[in-house]
């Protein structure tokens, strides 16, 4: 089975991206990093840069863990959406989220992808915190 990791290039998708590398060894499963962008905006933070990239490159084929990077500009649906269509797909049996600390009010107002893939995925979810 796999494994999917949302990455972005923020302490939170750095995180993920350690968490989803020790489940994977423990379960002996492969790992699927997804990054995607809605494409919306001429710069998005979360969109990983070809230096980014390397970084990830260099700590999955250091762990030794079979592994997909999957790097594209989504649809317009958003990250969460992208990310539960990779879990669909795969049938993954879980899936990893980095998560930053929100006010209820930001939550509300802005609505939040984790909240979206907590709810909807079909799978397990592990929703990790930065340092």
């Amino acid at each position: 089975m796999t494994i999917v990791v949302g990455y972005v290039p923020k302490p939170e998708g750095r995180a993920a991206l350690v968490a989803a590398l020790e489940e994977a060894d423990l379960r002996g499963e492969s790992l699927h990093v997804l990054n995607t962008s809605k494409g919306d905006a001429y710069s998005d933070p979360g969109y990983a840069t070809e230096d980014d990239l390397a970084e990830v490159k260099a700590l999955l084929e250091e762990s030794g863990v079979p592994y997909e990077l999957e790097h594209r500009l989504g649809d317009q649906a958003g990250g969460a959406a992208d990310i539960l269509e990779a879990v669909e797909r795969l049938s993954a049996s879980l899936v990893v989220i980095g998560i930053r600390r929100r006010t209820p009010t930001g939550k509300l107002l802005f609505g939040s992808d984790a909240q979206t893939v907590l709810l909807q995925a079909p799978c397990q979810v592990l929703a990790v915190k930065a340092g």
